[in-house]
């Protein structure tokens, strides 16, 4: 069967965030899908098949990482949005069936994908005991987000702060049943973003992710209050890097991103 590794959130190959995309006519069973997904080794392999006309959604989709099936990731949808669109196997708006809910992802006419995701919830937390020593920076704020997101929201003193973090990721492993989302406002107005991040998942196997949409629909009701404006565009990642547009509208966020098919090829399993 055909594989593809496309990068997301970005327009141009090795940058932005790599996954696995596989179409298929139905799923096989979950041992060899997360089979699949740890040999690809990427933060997340998707796979998706179509629906019968006629209902909520067109295809079905799931998610995996090297170690375990997630509720929700951005940079995978859109990597299949793309492949979707990019072969003609989708065209307009494709809805995808999840564990969160039916997701959207249109095509828009400058090449760009946007998905519209359920934004999530914001709740002050204690700084968890450890965290800052784990992150190696003084933390400002903590915030817990919804279930089907499952991470820490760390508000970090600036950019440059967050930009050269250098976790004890076994140490961050125990501090958040997913990830780790360290934010600061963007340094410079003009730098073409509005806020910085980095996400850290050892809990489900990946020390750091490269750029993790589905932490925008968190990032983006944060920096949306915080900045006065509901269109906004984050700038995530470390080694490897990318952006991505949001737009808070209430109970849904949009996010906005390019993708690039770098490898397309056959699994023989």
């Amino acid at each position: 069967m055909r594989i593809r590794i496309v990068d997301a959130f970005t327009d141009r190959p090795f940058s932005g965030n790599p996954a696995g995309v596989l179409l298929l006519d139905s799923f096989p069973d979950d041992t060899w899908l997360q089979k699949v997904a740890a040999e690809v080794n990427l933060s997340e392999t998707a796979f998706a098949h179509p629906l019968p006309a006629g209902g909520d959604a067109d295809w079905a989709l799931r998610w995996f990482t090297p170690t375990t099936e997630v509720d929700m990731c951005g940079h995978a949808t859109l990597a299949t949005a793309h492949v979707l669109h990019s072969t003609g196997t989708a065209g307009g708006t494709v809805r995808f069936a999840t564990r969160s809910g039916v997701l959207g992802a249109t095509a828009e006419a400058d090449g760009t994908i946007t998905m519209d995701f359920p934004t999530s919830s914001l709740t002050p937390v204690a700084e968890p005991r450890g965290l800052a020593e784990a992150l190696g920076a003084e933390v400002v704020a903590v915030h817990d987000t919804a279930a089907h997101i499952g991470d820490l929201v760390v508000e970090l003193r600036d950019e440059a702060t967050v930009r050269s973090l250098t976790p004890d990721f076994a140490a961050l492993k125990s501090l958040s049943s997913r990830g780790i989302i360290a934010t600061a406002v963007a340094e410079r107005p003009d730098s073409g973003y509005d806020f910085v991040s980095r996400g850290f998942f050892p809990a489900v196997g990946i020390e750091e992710d490269p750029v993790t949409g589905s932490a925008h629909t968190a990032l983006a009701p944060l920096w949306s209050a915080r900045l006065g404006r509901e269109d906004l565009t984050g700038f995530q990642g470390g080694a490897r890097t990318g952006l991505v547009r949001t737009r808070l509208l209430g109970a849904r966020t949009l996010l906005t991103g390019r993708a690039v098919t770098v490898i397309d090829g056959d699994l023989h399993a």
